[in-house]
């Protein structure tokens, strides 16, 4: 895991804003929730029992990338994740496999 992720979700962890470079943590009190941007763009939401992910737009490595890193630390890292095959995104949940699709959650 990258550097920039162990921190960002250090900071998911600790309900708290953070940014650095082009990732960004926001913590929303109201709903005890936070929200991830990427670039500006959200790509996810993690709350105290489920995590919901979006591409932003933009299918590239780093969104996987941060995508992956809170899934990880979330959620089940050994049965949980997404992945790319034929250039297409799909999400496994509980090692079962479907098509990427936005607002996708993990309870």
């Amino acid at each position: 895991m990258r550097k920039i992720e162990t921190l960002m979700n250090d900071a998911i962890l600790k309900c708290i804003n953070w940014k650095s470079a082009n990732t960004e943590v926001t913590y929303i009190e109201e709903n005890d929730t936070s929200k991830v941007y990427l670039h500006g763009n959200h790509i996810a939401t993690i709350g105290d029992n489920f995590v919901e992910i979006f591409d932003g737009g933009w299918q590239s490595n780093t969104t996987k990338s941060r995508l992956n890193a809170i899934i990880n630390a979330h959620c089940n890292a050994f049965t949980d994740g997404i992945f790319q095959k034929d250039y297409q995104w799909f999400v496994r949940n509980n090692n079962v496999v479907q098509p990427f699709t936005n607002g996708y959650i993990f309870s």
